[in-house]
């Protein structure tokens, strides 16, 4: 009994640990993204090579760790479920997102992911892939520590979004048409629906890898059906394939990508991992984390200030990941909780 409360200890040590290093890694290819488009590179270019870039890096790996958990049979549903999770993770996702970013603002932009949690809780509920008993409280300790997480991140958002040095500058004169700004409004709908296609496509990833137990091979192959269906995508819309880098060489190019795209990989691979281990609500709750990166980044190298409401929104942000952590932690060990957490262990 010693050894197995020691396993779990670790394990859950690891997973933490893990999840919030993620978020490190993600900050910054973040970064690294932003600067390569402030070079001139498309949208479509950088998704294109970092995709592929992730499908060359985790496959051999995957191959090597993974191949007897590989299904023996390719099902027809198996076959759906990696298609649907290319086409929503990599192609609609990005293209409803980059539209939202283009017709409302990065302030808003950045405030819409962290509904995510909240979003893949009710999904992951509805699908079963969560476990919720109303009258039991780790359950309800978890429903209220989900809220108190998305409150948080989305006032530490839109308070910080309100101080930063460069954007006051830009904010014009309110008028009578801006309450109604059409493209606002359609920007919004876009990052809405770009949100609801990535907690989905996060439960669908769960519950894929019930029947494929292999989450660096899922990510190897969803990258690789993704670079397709983005090309066929971009062929679609305007006919041909834009391959656009003016300001940056082609040794540079495969560099950045490799890197960015094995580091993305790495990230997806581990998240993969602790989905199969605790399901993807407690894996979703970490996201906003990285919004917290971003900002304690930009203070201590861009001088930007932090206000006290976005502190009070990391505050909430933590204190609901605790309560989060804490319910998943007692279903663990309790009877209640065996339902989930034994359908992911291996």
């Amino acid at each position: 009994m010693g050894v197995y409360m020691k396993r779990d200890v670790v394990e859950d040590v690891a997973i933490i640990g893990g999840l919030v290093g993620v978020q490190f890694f993600y900050a910054g290819n973040s970064v690294l993204l932003a600067y390569l488009m402030s070079l001139g590179l498309s949208p479509f270019t950088i998704v294109i090579f970092f995709t592929l870039a992730t499908f060359i890096v985790i496959f051999p790996f995957a191959v090597y760790f993974e191949r007897s958990q590989w299904p023996k049979k390719l099902t027809l549903k198996l076959m759906i479920q990696l298609v649907l999770i290319s086409f929503g993770g990599i192609t609609l996702f990005q293209s409803l997102f980059l539209k939202g970013i283009k017709l409302t603002s990065p302030a808003i932009a950045t405030a819409m992911p962290n509904l995510a949690p909240g979003l893949i809780f009710i999904i992951a509920w509805t699908c079963r892939l969560e476990k919720v008993d109303l009258s039991c409280l780790y359950s309800k300790v978890k429903i209220a520590g989900t809220f108190i997480c998305v409150l948080g991140a989305l006032t530490m958002s839109i308070m910080q979004s309100t101080v930063s040095p460069k954007d006051g500058k830009m904010i014009a004169k309110p008028t009578d048409d801006v309450v109604f700004d059409k493209d606002k409004i359609i920007g919004c709908i876009y990052l809405m629906a770009a949100v609801i296609v990535l907690s989905s496509n996060v439960v669908l990833q769960a519950a894929t890898l019930r029947d494929f137990p292999a989450p660096m091979s899922l990510c190897a192959i969803t990258s690789l059906i993704g670079v397709i269906i983005t090309a066929m995508f971009q062929l679609v819309q305007v006919y041909e394939l834009i391959w656009d880098w003016p300001l940056v060489g082609v040794r540079d190019l495969i560099g950045c990508s490799l890197l960015g795209g094995g580091v993305a990989g790495a990230c997806l691979s581990f998240n993969g991992w602790a989905m199969k281990k605790r399901g993807p609500v407690l894996v979703s709750m970490f996201s906003p984390i990285g919004t917290v990166i971003t900002v304690v980044l930009s203070f201590m190298t861009l001088g930007d200030t932090i206000s006290l409401g976005s502190l009070a929104g990391m505050f909430l942000m933590f204190t609901g990941l605790y309560f989060v952590l804490w319910a998943k932690g007692k279903e663990i060990h309790s009877d209640i909780g065996h339902g989930l957490e034994n359908e992911f262990d291996p």
